[in-house]
């Protein structure tokens, strides 16, 4: 980066933060409208604008929307990275979308959105997403709604997993009058009501199907079995085998399986063929089966070395570790602090240790000369706050001295002043320049001067302008998710501890309810 008193950039040849790395939600993201409000609503209302064009209007867009529910098994964090059978699947077919193009030309990107695993489809359907990619089993009923792709892994079992102090199941019936906790939305409640719907016939106690908060995942009702807090839920085979080498506590029923034969598959809107298409291509060369993808299977489903205790801490904690300093100096220089979180992401993992040759320190990256010039002045930047301010710091000073024109948008200031951050408030003058030579707006970065930029540095300050948005955004949708997942789990435990006492039905302020939910508002209810 460059310091405040140098007229050249400081050139960094340090390499970024890999793209694939995310925080708590992960998202690869390319905005195409320079949109960037302080209070984070219009980079959302971006993300998540209805669109429903084909995928002609996504290349143009340079952006596919991929909506996804967070889980342990298929799209998860791990040391920072993005993690997890179907995100690796996801990854190789942003790879194969990309695999011609030319350097002056933007790679389309990759928007993770996580959403409730109930509310995959109906933001698919309103134009929230481009592709639903969560494990979707095909049924029936979601065939009405939405076109699937091909298959990626065919011939899954809905199996059975019980607490090993739960009564045993060595039959259907054996299910009778027992109650079952399973994921809101899922097709593991539609068999079991077909399972309990013939008991009614038979004369038999019905089962009792608990879909609990769309908050919480299979893993999530795995751990529970685990603690004893429930005795029994459903899972896919794979997640059941593979979970249960970590968790002790669980006793599977592969032989009873509710459901078998299910396959798995991606959504598209049914008006989007030319998606289907791609995908169609692309899923065949990498659906389980094939080479490839038999070896992505294996990588996470035969093996346990990627799987971490599910008490340990996770990327949301690593933020919360340090989001109080954000939020002090970000409000100090009229930052949204999750901007700055998101930046610090992509310059060290969110690592204060993190030294580079060039000199550049700390989880700011921030040179020891640019936090002594006048314009700056903090010293001791080892020290993570000092760190932390330095660069707030020193975006404010870039913002003010060099994009506080108001032809710029405050939005479009916070990215160029981004821009300058990496690669120096210098070369971003050139970009200007030539953005406004080219018939480009030099006073918007995405889809204007981030053009120019890469005729003059190439894909390092597009990319890294993208990771802050696409990184930033992760953070605001998955951060709310997060909170109302461990306020789920906390109602939950409570709810079931009160049914336990009372030996009656759980009613009141639980998120649990076999009828309905109450939850906090989802990350779409108040989008336009």
């Amino acid at each position: 980066m460059e310091s405040p008193t140098q007229t050249e950039p400081d050139q960094r040849n340090h390499k970024p933060v890999d793209i694939k790395q995310l925080v708590s939600l992960l998202l690869l993201f390319c905005l195409p409208l320079g949109l960037f409000a302080a209070d984070g609503t219009s980079i959302l209302e971006t993300v998540t604008r209805q669109f429903s064009g084909d995928l002609d209007e996504m290349r143009t867009r340079a952006a596919i929307r991929v909506l996804v529910s967070h889980n342990r098994t298929g799209f998860f964090l791990h040391n920072g990275n993005r993690k997890g059978f179907e995100a690796e699947l996801l990854e190789k077919y942003k790879e194969h979308l990309n695999k011609d193009n030319k350097r002056n030309q933007i790679n389309i990107a990759l928007v993770f959105i996580p959403v409730p695993f109930d509310q995959l489809l109906p933001a698919l359907l309103s134009g929230k997403g481009d592709i639903a990619a969560a494990g979707l089993t095909i049924t029936p009923d979601r065939e009405k709604m939405v076109a699937f792709t091909k298959p990626y892994l065919p011939d899954v079992q809905e199996i059975i997993v019980a607490a090993k102090s739960a009564a045993p199941i060595t039959s259907h019936n054996d299910l009778a009058g027992k109650t079952l906790h399973v994921l809101k939305g899922s097709s593991y409640a539609t068999h079991l009501k077909q399972i309990s719907h013939r008991f009614s016939k038979e004369n038999r106690l019905p089962i009792k199907i608990i879909e609990v908060s769309e908050y919480l995942q299979t893993e999530d009702l795995l751990e529970m079995v685990n603690a004893g807090v429930v005795d029994y839920t459903v899972a896919d085979d794979h997640i059941a085998r593979i979970w249960s080498q970590v968790l002790k506590n669980i006793q599977l029923y592969p032989g009873h399986p509710i459901h078998s034969g299910s396959q798995l598959a991606w959504a598209v809107r049914k008006n989007n063929p030319k998606l289907l298409q791609s995908l169609n291509g692309y899923i065949g060369k990498i659906k389980k089966g094939s080479l490839l993808g038999n070896m992505m299977f294996k990588r996470y489903y035969e093996k346990t070395r990627w799987i971490k205790n599910p008490l340990e801490p996770n990327e949301h904690d690593r933020l919360n570790r340090v989001s109080s300093l954000f939020k002090k100096y970000a409000e100090q220089y009229d930052f949204d602090w999750l901007v700055i979180a998101a930046q610090a992401y992509q310059e060290s993992g969110l690592d204060q240790r993190k030294r580079n040759p060039s000199g550049a320190i700390g989880i700011m990256q921030i040179r020891k000369a640019t936090a002594a010039d006048k314009h700056v002045a903090i010293s001791d930047i080892e020290k993570l706050e000092n760190n932390i301010h330095a660069g707030i710091k020193y975006m404010a000073w870039l913002r003010k001295h060099y994009f506080s024109d108001p032809s710029i948008s405050p939005q479009d200031s916070v990215f160029f002043s981004l821009a300058a951050y990496n690669a120096g408030p210098a070369k971003v003058r050139k970009m200007r320049a030539k953005a406004a030579k080219m018939g480009l707006d030099r006073n918007r970065w995405f889809l204007n001067v981030e053009h120019a930029a890469l005729r003059i540095v190439g894909q390092e300050t597009v990319r890294y302008t993208r990771n802050i948005v696409k990184y930033y955004t992760a953070y605001r949708l998955a951060f709310d998710l997060h909170e109302a997942t461990k306020k789920a789990k906390k109602q939950e435990r409570g709810a079931l501890s009160e049914h336990q006492v009372s030996n009656q039905k759980v009613t009141g302020p639980s998120l649990v309810n076999s009828t309905c939910m109450s939850a906090p508002k989802r990350p779409f209810a108040t989008s336009p």
